[in-house]
């Protein structure tokens, strides 16, 4: 009998481009990105990707402190594998950038593979009052914003991690960052197995087409043959329709208020491990089984949750 797939969930707990206005649900302070990061583990997740927020007024923060306040009440109440996000905000250096992951020294990182236009200001037309007077700014502003991952800033990040023995998440938002990233693994900064997030749905970036998917993934089979693992995030209404494709090709999947604040076309999300639960169901009943935090870190080839610095 042929061996069941086994299917890592990632749930990416808040992120960097919803604000508190979007949706009441966006976890901000300490104690809701602590426990909805524990729900989403108890509801399937291995991995729980995480940003951290301004207690204060729910800004995007990447002040080694605000991580301090949540993270070790994490490591204490699941196994999950803690992914610290290299991204953060689009307007601040990449020194800054990766502080948290310098400090804390996770299983794994996420890492962009690539400078992009990267907009999310079409939903600044959506809201007439604001919670925080920072948020109609920040979100109508991004269209001038330019993600900036340059290979030096790359190459920062590996020789400043690589020691930590991190296993990066290397997000992949068009096929030019594919061949980037085998540019990185010839030259010496990557060494497989490495581990591909293919994003779609980002303006800036590839559209959440099922044809793009399934030319992302044969590129990715080219350059890197065996040595790598992938997933796949959907922007948007994209995020449940991708994740059960990817889940049928093979591959490992990504949810979480990060990506979408929705859990039904037109219907909030009431927190992440809803989401967990929801394709945690429909990977299982179409026929394969969740991945462990055990199983994920021997798919993943990580150096275990006992040598994090939190």
């Amino acid at each position: 009998m042929a061996r069941r797939q086994k299917t890592v969930i990632t749930c990416a707990i808040t992120g960097a481009i919803h604000t508190p206005t979007m949706s009441g649900a966006l976890p901000f302070t300490p104690d809701d990105i602590a426990s909805q990061a524990v729900a989403a583990a108890e509801a399937g997740a291995s991995v729980l990707h995480l940003h951290a927020r301004n207690p204060h007024d729910g800004s995007v923060s990447l002040d080694p402190e605000h991580f301090a306040a949540f993270l070790p009440r994490i490591k204490q109440a699941t196994d999950a594998v803690v992914n610290i996000s290299t991204g953060g905000s689009l307007k601040t250096a990449i020194e800054d950038r990766i502080a948290p992951a310098k400090r804390f020294s996770p299983e794994m990182c996420s890492l962009n593979m690539g400078s992009m236009n990267f907009s999310f200001h079409p939903l600044a037309k959506r809201y007439d009052n604001w919670t925080f007077d920072w948020e109609k700014d920040y979100v109508e502003s991004s269209d001038g914003y330019i993600f900036r991952n340059t290979f030096r800033d790359i190459g920062t990040v590996a020789e400043s991690l690589n020691p930590h023995d991190i296993k990066f998440e290397h997000e992949c938002y068009d096929v030019g960052h594919l061949y980037n990233l085998k540019f990185c693994m010839d030259t010496g900064l990557f060494k497989p197995p490495i581990f591909i997030q293919f994003i779609f749905g980002i303006l800036g970036g590839i559209g959440p087409e099922v044809d793009n998917l399934i030319f992302m993934k044969r590129t990715a089979d080219r350059l890197f043959g065996e040595d790598y693992r992938w997933s796949v995030l959907g922007a948007g209404g994209a995020q449940m329709p991708l994740a059960t494709t990817a889940s049928q090709m093979g591959g490992n999947v990504r949810v979480g208020l990060e990506d979408s604040l929705f859990i039904a076309r037109g219907k909030l999300a009431e927190n992440n491990a809803q989401q967990v639960a929801k394709i945690r169901r429909i990977v299982e009943e179409l026929g394969h089984d969740i991945a462990t935090p055990e199983e994920t870190r021997e798919m993943l080839a990580l150096k275990g949750g006992d040598r994090v610095a939190f």
